[in-house]
């Protein structure tokens, strides 16, 4: 073998063709490969050998990870590398000396100089072989003929031949084919030049499809790429879906790398009935390497003219979000106020002419325990989250809210000073049904172990209650402090746990909120609050059909003392009854906030069970019962209504049952000993089908409040087509507010998958607003892999429609836009907003 020391040029030739087509291609969407061939379109070459470590600090590139939010800004088709080896830059690879081998060596100094028969050069992580090579060290030509294979960490390739000058830096490699390594990608070219920094590309092509089964490809009859600037510019390119060209560009620009630059970005177009013809355009502007903006002008034909402006920062300890939109003069607010009037929607609630939007989110560190975060938030009109979008991914949000506030927390210990504002943004509302906002609040939490068998705590909190609509809901402020001491003792098989706290709460009123309330400016309330957790762990190996199992038997007693206070002068500020279930049988309060503690002398006796396999230790069956016996019945509620008298609450049962791997179960139910009948049922299963489908049907009823049914199932015919659906009912009738039975949401559509390309049709009827306004929507999406995807984002209204639906997220994900507080509904009163 001769070690050489220069280095050959040919090596980083390739890498124009990585960067080229692939630039163009967004792979956010994270696709599904599972229908792609194991094989690659040009397979590894047995020779390689993994790469060496940099010589230089790796960890020298830390900031590009920091700044990975800004550097993504417009790169169009960045995605984390595939674990190859390492992945040099072009600096550590001149520092790395080449290594050629061959069968033969032949030449003499001064002249040609040729290697023959498995001819392999190798520098860092770039590996290159061929069956003959001469190189001249007195010219510098060079040419390399015979199945010529090169690889590194982001790209492998095969060429016909491939020749050059290494002095001035020209080179040349005819009928290329190519496989990126680093994501998904292959494609060809008829020859790739290379001249410095400046590179060409004529008649290439890229697509993620297997090249024996070109769904969708990208061709360009020429490509010129200019490493130094990190651009590159394409003539003639074209999009083909089979064998059908769907988009011509004949000349643009694009990014080959992950620098940002100011540029435009990729437009998004649309139509709706409301916006009619609707065109976005970003123009991104790379103002510094820590920050950028993005200016969206957006025309709508039906509206008008709306300018959208983003600006991001990044610094050493914070980041932040700045967004802003501005439309004035919608049409859409004249063409429509006839119909406001007419549905008698209040004057404060109307479209207005000029209408915008404003948020900042931020965080910034002030310190290893403290950072100050801001989330603010401002809108024209209650109207305008409804007619900024023709997205039909879910209701609107009633309501934003604004925080700002500064936060710490240490090792036993948390604490902060914030204010927030809830902002209306649902039309057919009024400002009295937002909750009070906090201005300001300040809060602290310390729990600390002092031993084996003794632990102190405080929370503590001091709030400033201002409503929006402070005539008619005056507020004030309040002071909460719970000191606690608690000694937890614990076996093998066992644990206790006696605690004991005092709760002082107290209030200083606006007048006309301490008249409402009898008179008392400055009502308080103070109380000690004792319990007792105990419960014992048995445990038994037994069989089951030939399988062995673990039961457990998990007893659990929680005793509950508080006596007694007269809460009636107290406001309601941010309290309201929890919803009753299993964990409310061992809480210390029925009641979110502290405008209501609730008097106490009961105790909870409860049993669990599990069947454990003992294989894996797989959860074949859990089951949980218990239930609250009152010694004295509880008396505070969060109206003047003393609640009835009982001496025990709801039985509670909880069950959760897996047939199979596939196939699982799980219920809740509530009886009420009181009155002889059920308060609560609810049921859930889910059977997954094959490698991708599955199957969702559940059951809830809460007496007095709702009945629903909701299937949703994705059941794949083949391993291209599949159906979705989801049928979600409510059976509930309420005369006093006229709710009748009907449909919340309808989906049905179809979907078609292949190695690179899907196609997805959804019909959905669904409830668009909260005065129960149904619509239609026939949504379309076609999706390039590797590339993007075009039309209505069907997949995340699918990921939140039904249960599973991607099999490795089985959490329902609710829509992030409904602000809906579901945490705290009150047992007595049907399910309302504050």
């Amino acid at each position: 073998m001769e070690r050489v020391r220069r280095s050959l040029r040919l090596l980083p030739l390739s890498l124009l063709i990585a960067a080229c087509l692939p630039a163009w291609a967004d792979d956010d969407m994270q696709p599904n490969w599972g229908l792609c061939p194991v094989g690659d379109a040009v397979p590894a070459f047995p020779e390689t050998q993994p790469a060496p470590a940099p010589a230089t600090d790796a960890q020298a590139t830390d900031t590009g990870a920091a700044n990975a939010g800004l550097v993504d800004a417009n790169a169009g088709a960045t995605q984390a590398p595939a674990k190859t080896g390492p992945k040099l830059t072009s600096e550590q690879r001149l520092q790395l000396p080449t290594d050629i081998s061959g069968d033969q060596i032949s030449g003499i100094e001064g002249s040609d100089t040729t290697f023959s028969g498995h001819v392999v050069l190798t520098r860092g992580d770039q590996f290159l072989a061929t069956d003959h090579l001469t190189s001249n060290s007195e010219t510098g030509n060079y040419s390399a003929d015979g199945s010529v294979r090169y690889q590194d960490s982001g790209i492998r390739l095969v060429a016909k031949s491939a020749e050059g000058n290494q002095d001035q830096d020209t080179h040349q490699l005819d009928d290329v084919r190519y496989q990126l390594i680093s994501r998904r990608g292959n494609g060809g070219a008829e020859r790739a030049e290379m001249h410095g920094s400046d590179g060409k590309l004529y008649g290439s092509t890229y697509s993620t499809c297997p090249p024996d089964d070109r769904r969708w490809e990208l061709r360009a009859k020429q490509i010129d790429i200019d490493t130094d600037s990190g651009m590159g510019v394409a003539h003639d390119a074209t999009l083909r879906v089979g064998k059908v060209p769907v988009l011509y560009v004949p000349w643009f620009t694009f990014p080959i790398d992950n620098r940002r630059r100011t540029g435009l970005l990729y437009p998004t177009i649309g139509s709706s009935s409301r916006n009619g013809f609707d065109w976005r355009q970003p123009i991104y502007f790379n103002l510094a390497p820590n920050y950028d903006l993005t200016l969206t002008p957006r025309y709508m034909s039906d509206r008008g003219l709306q300018l959208g402006t983003e600006f991001r920062y990044l610094l050493p300890h914070g980041r932040g979000t700045l967004d802003m939109d501005y439309l004035p003069s919608d049409k859409l607010t004249d063409r429509e106020r006839d119909e406001e009037i007419a549905q008698g929607i209040p004057e404060d609630n109307r479209r207005v002419d000029n209408r915008g939007m404003f948020r900042f989110d931020a965080t910034q560190d002030l310190s290893d325990h403290w950072q100050a975060r801001s989330s603010l938030v401002w809108i024209s009109d209650p109207r305008y989250l409804e007619d900024a979008s023709n997205n039909v991914n879910g209701l609107t949000a009633f309501r934003l809210k604004s925080t700002v506030g500064i936060f710490g927390n240490g090792r036993y210990w948390q604490a902060g000073i914030s204010a927030e504002r809830p902002v209306l943004a649902d039309y057919t509302l009024a400002e009295r049904n937002l909750p009070y906002g906090r201005l300001p609040r300040l809060f602290a939490e310390w729990e600390q172990p002092f031993g084996k068998h003794f632990v102190a705590g405080v929370d503590t909190e001091l709030v400033r209650f201002q409503h929006n609509d402070s005539d008619l809901l005056p507020g004030g402020s309040r002071f909460d402090l719970k000191p606690y001491v608690s000694m937890p003792f614990e076996g093998d098989s066992w644990f206790a746990t006696p605690t004991l706290a005092w709760r002082y709460t107290g209030y200083r009123l606006d007048d006309d909120l301490a008249n409402k309330l009898g008179g008392n400016a400055s009502p308080s309330r103070s109380l000690p609050i004792a319990s007792f957790d105990a419960g014992m762990y048995f445990d038994r190996d037994m069989d089951v059909r030939g399988h062995g199992f673990i039961q457990t038997l998990e007893p659990r007693i929680f005793y509950l003392y508080a006596p007694y206070r007269d809460q009636t002068d107290l406001p309601l500020f941010d309290t309201r009854a929890m919803t009753f279930s299993w964990g409310s049988l061992f809480r210390d309060n029925s009641f979110t906030g502290a405008d209501r503690q609730t008097n106490a002398n009961q105790v909870t006796v409860a049993l669990s069970s599990r069947f454990l396999r003992q294989s894996d230790g797989f959860e074949k069956l859990v089951l949980n019962l218990g239930q609250i016996r009152y010694f004295d019945p509880p008396q505070v509620s969060t109206n003047s209504t003393i609640p009835a008298e009982r001496s025990q609450s709801r039985w509670v049962a909880d069950a959760t049952y897996a047939v199979n791997d596939r196939w699982s179960m799980n219920g809740s139910y509530q009886w009420d000993p009181t009155d002889k009948r059920q308060y609560l049922a609810s049921f859930s299963t889910r059977y997954l089908i094959g490698e991708d489908g599955v199957a969702n049907l559940g059951y809830r009823y809460r007496r007095d409040v709702l009945e629903q049914a909701d299937l949703s199932f994705l059941y794949p015919i083949n391993a291209s087509w599949s159906l979705v659906g989801r049928y979600y009912y409510s059976f509930y009738r309420n005369p006093s507010t006229g709710d009748e039975p009907g449909l919340l949401e309808g989906i049905a559509g179809v979907q078609w998958d292949s190695c690179c390309l899907a196609v997805r049709v959804v019909a959905r009827r669904y409830v668009q607003n909260r005065s129960g306004d149904m619509n239609n929507a026939i949504q379309f999406e076609v999706e390039l892999k590797g590339l993007g995807s075009g039309g209505a984002d069907t997949r995340s209204r699918l990921r939140r429609a039904i249960l599973g639906y991607d099999r490795d997220d089985l959490y329902l994900i609710p829509p992030a836009s409904v602000g809906v507080d579901n945490d705290a509904l009150d047992d007595d009163a049907p399910d309302t907003l504050p």
